[in-house]
């Protein structure tokens, strides 16, 4: 219903990632972060994402910049059951 919206795209992209649907868990977060480039939980959940896709740095990458705006953000992440 408001598919452009960031944090639209950032739910929908955790769904992804927890159904392991990596490649649209990462199209999702990069369309989301397009639109609000410091959204913590885009960069976290991304960063997860690209973990598990084996790029490594990538995530570390992501991962640091989401602990930069949001030093709890893995905390939140874990309240959803994804780490």
């Amino acid at each position: 219903m408001r598919p452009g919206d960031p944090y639209t795209l950032d739910s929908r992209a955790l769904t992804y990632l927890k159904l392991g649907n990596l490649d649209a868990a990462i199209a999702d977060y990069d369309t989301a972060l397009s639109a609000k480039p410091e959204l913590d939980s885009a960069l976290y959940g991304r960063g997860l994402a690209k973990r598990r896709t084996g790029d490594a740095d990538g995530a570390e990458r992501d991962i640091a910049a989401a602990r930069a705006v949001n030093a709890g953000i893995a905390d939140v992440f874990a309240r959803y059951g994804v780490q």
